[in-house]
């Protein structure tokens, strides 16, 4: 007997298909009915992941043969981030981007990157939109998308991609140690790369000046929590024009506290310029899953003597 009556959850094997980490707080887990105590046989086989956006407990299965890179993109409510990943996964499963870290060897979320990229495609008598909003639910833990790629004969490597609703970092930027800020936090805390999103929509808008506060208050919480990682200036729906002052707003406040960060600007536009959309996305992609922290060069070690049992910690008699 299942534990949820969801067809997309696996609880307890892989579990909850929504992320939740506190079972107690999903409402169809609850009116779900107590598992027979009567012994059952089986000769199923099931997988240790549903297809789904994984959770923070499947985490084990996937760092099993080496821990997994997470890039992390932070950005406002309706910037377009689950849309960039939409359109990443649909360049590669047509095989139209071109990579350093390799081919593309795999996922374990296929059904979760679907998902996100579902409304993007066309089909019979609709056209293409954009994914529905990520929401943001109490107690939800960041939804990660996993995808491998190889280089050569060389082993897999695994990236995981967060999918997190704008509300949490907006919170974490006010309050960085507040309890609606968990989910934030932990990708703060976990990711290898950061991606700040900014949109170009909002910032061009009736509220940009509220936008443009709002952006300036996370590139800060970013600069705060950076620790020598990576970070790129994503300029998201870059179509619409912004004015000079806002853009070198913008740069100022990230520029200024983040002087090492790239910068990139992707968009969804019509297809007479698919190819530069493609290449401005490739690009970003490319960046994220090989940009790497500075490593410390630590200067060589040398003897303090010539004596060769000094070196070696060895009193002469």
């Amino acid at each position: 007997m299942d534990d949820c009556p969801q067809q997309s959850c696996f609880v307890p094997d892989t579990g909850c298909a929504l992320g939740l980490v506190d079972l107690s707080a999903c409402p169809a887990y609850r009116g779900a009915r107590e598992e027979s105590s009567a012994p059952t046989t089986t000769d199923d086989a099931l997988l240790p992941w549903s297809g789904s956006a994984l959770g923070l407990g499947d985490l084990a299965f996937i760092a099993g043969r080496s821990r997994p890179r997470i890039i992390a993109t932070i950005g406002p409510q309706n910037a377009g981030k689950t849309t960039m990943l939409g359109a990443w996964y649909l360049l590669l499963s047509r095989g139209a981007a071109d990579l350093r870290a390799g081919q593309f060897a795999g996922s374990f979320s296929l059904a979760g990157w679907e998902a996100v990229a579902e409304s993007l495609r066309w089909a019979p008598g609709q056209a293409p939109g954009f994914p529905p909003h990520t929401t943001s639910r109490s107690g939800r833990a960041p939804g990660l998308l996993h995808l491998s790629f190889r280089i050569g004969q060389e082993q897999p490597a695994s990236y995981l991609f967060t999918d997190a609703p704008g509300e949490w970092f907006h919170r974490w930027a006010i309050n960085r140690d507040g309890p609606e800020a968990a989910g934030a936090r932990w990708i703060a805390e976990h990711a290898d790369v950061l991606l700040l999103v900014a949109d170009r929509e909002a910032l061009s808008g009736e509220a940009k000046g509220s936008a443009r506060s709002a952006l300036q208050l996370l590139a800060a919480r970013v600069a705060d929590e950076r620790r020598s990682r990576p970070v790129a200036l994503v300029w998201t729906k870059a179509d619409i024009p912004v004015t000079p002052a806002m853009e070198e707003s913008v740069h100022q406040s990230v520029f200024g506290l983040i002087p090492d960060a790239e910068e990139f600007s992707v968009s969804i536009a019509p297809a007479d310029t698919r190819r530069q959309v493609d290449d401005a996305l490739t690009g970003l992609l490319d960046w994220a899953l090989t940009a790497r922290r500075p490593h410390a060069d630590l200067p060589p070690s040398r003897p303090a003597s010539n004596d060769p049992l000094f070196m070696y910690g060895v009193r002469p008699a």
